[in-house]
């Protein structure tokens, strides 16, 4: 049987080596690249400086998005997320020092799209095959890390159940205290070796910890503290340094710093390229809605933006013109009179939402995001349902994972926000850009076409 703190033991070698091969991984796609593009192995001296560049970027760029932590903790869809955020990034950097430099004419197109594709496949295969051995291993007791549960109440029950499910994580629960038990005395009568100590307890149980931290101060075994976040109602958490301090972030958006900058690129990218791409469509909808019906051809709506700032939102007109009362917007329903035959055809294909790319351009909106709702709507749910207003914590979408999933068009009852909203949370909760591309590729099959859609 292998030690069981081998890895643990050569971390350090391990981690140099992780980067060595990724950036190996890298190179060796671009010239796999060249080979299928140009049918030889011998790299000219601008393809040759472009892959050594990469490889010096891709230390730094896979650094800054955490590839290398402990993925004892990760899910295998979190930690190849993460990677393909750092290989989109990477490939951006490259494309854009092309532009920079002025050298973008030396280099195939098809050859860079090449080595995108093989980076993928190559970065993905090798992470899959080393995350699946960690797990073979951890869960048959290699590497694994011994922990000493210290509970009380149910929180700490809720953990055991948890690690049990997960045993591939490598930790093992070797024994459970109370937390009046002297630690110490336990440590040092313990004939197996321990690695971790976890506090599971109350939030209020503040002197224990530290009567139990002191209680430690002679050990030099790890010590964790599990936050009872159970009770609470969040959409997202996570911990931070604040001005020297851990703070818990009990709901917050995931749109900071890198997150922030890649999606507004995906956003711009994506929103360029489609309208670019449908401008011909667009001429023919406005037509189509000139000729149908009196009245301008793009309706304009107040809707509720990233952090609840009002925006102006562009669709193409649907209805015939009318009056409503001040303050109250009434949602399309089925055979609604007001909306006319050319409007029902656009509504019925999502096709009325296309002016929502300049929205994208502008920066106001996403491609991917929750359905931005009339300010009289949001006035009225956010008073009715819980955490309605957290789904303003990222810029509203064209798309979204409530929309590709049925919830769409009227919501004439409670329960039918209700659920629109929890997708909605679901998504700012799980926001990756793998889930963002996802999305986009559903949209294609689910996301067009609704029953519901009036």
């Amino acid at each position: 049987m292998l030690p069981r703190g081998l890895l643990k033991e050569h971390s350090q070698v391990l981690a140099i080596l992780l980067r060595g091969l990724d950036a190996f991984a890298v190179v060796m796609a671009g010239w796999l690249a060249y080979f299928f593009r140009f049918s030889t192995p011998f790299l000219t001296k601008h393809y040759a400086l472009a892959l050594i560049i990469s490889a010096f970027l891709t230390f730094f760029v896979f650094q800054f998005f955490q590839i290398y932590q402990s993925i004892r903790v990760q899910s295998i869809f979190h930690h190849i997320s993460r990677l393909l955020q750092a290989l989109f990034l990477l490939l951006m950097m490259l494309a854009g020092l092309a532009f920079m430099t002025k050298t973008g004419e030396n280099y195939s197109r098809i050859w860079f799209f090449y080595w995108a594709g093989f980076s993928f496949l190559f970065l993905m295969a090798f992470r899959g095959c080393l995350l699946v051995f960690l797990r073979f291993m951890r869960s048959r007791g290699w590497n694994e890390r011994r922990v000493v549960l210290i509970t009380k109440g149910e929180l700490g029950q809720k953990l055991l159940a948890s690690v049990h499910q997960v045993l591939w994580t490598g930790f093992r629960i070797v024994a459970i205290l109370d937390d009046q038990q002297n630690i110490s005395d336990y440590l040092e009568k313990s004939k197996e070796t321990i690695d971790e100590i976890w506090l599971a307890l109350p939030l209020n149980a503040e002197n224990r910890v530290q009567a139990i931290l002191h209680d430690l101060r002679h050990h030099t075994v790890a010590t964790r503290l599990v936050l009872d976040v159970f009770g609470l109602d969040l959409s997202k958490f996570s911990i931070t340094d604040l001005a020297g301090f851990p703070t818990l972030n009990l709901n917050s958006s995931p749109m900071v710093g890198i997150n922030r900058l890649t999606k507004a690129f995906e956003d711009r990218l994506i929103a360029a390229f489609i309208l670019l791409f449908i401008s011909p469509l667009f001429l023919l909808i406005a037509l189509g809605v000139k000729l149908t019906s009196k009245g301008p051809i793009l309706f304009k709506q107040l809707r509720h933006g990233w952090d609840g700032k009002i925006i102006k939102v562009y669709k193409f007109r649907t209805m015939f013109q009318h009056n409503e009362a001040e303050g109250k917007v009434s949602q399309a329903t089925q055979d609604d009179k007001r909306v006319t035959p050319f409007g029902k055809f656009l509504r019925k294909t999502s096709l009325d939402e296309l002016p929502q790319f300049y929205n994208v351009l502008q920066g106001r909106m996403s491609i991917v995001g929750p359905r931005p709702h009339a300010v009289a709507h949001n006035e009225f749910y956010k008073e009715s349902i819980k955490a309605y207003m957290q789904r303003h914590k990222v810029k509203p979408g064209i798309t979204g994972w409530a929309q590709i999933n049925g919830f769409r068009g009227e919501t004439d009852t409670l329960d039918k926000m209700q659920k629109r909203v929890e997708y909605d949370l679901y998504y700012i909760e799980n926001w990756s850009l793998l889930f963002d591309l996802k999305i986009v590729f559903l949209t294609f099959f689910k996301g067009f076409f609704s029953k519901n859609a009036y």
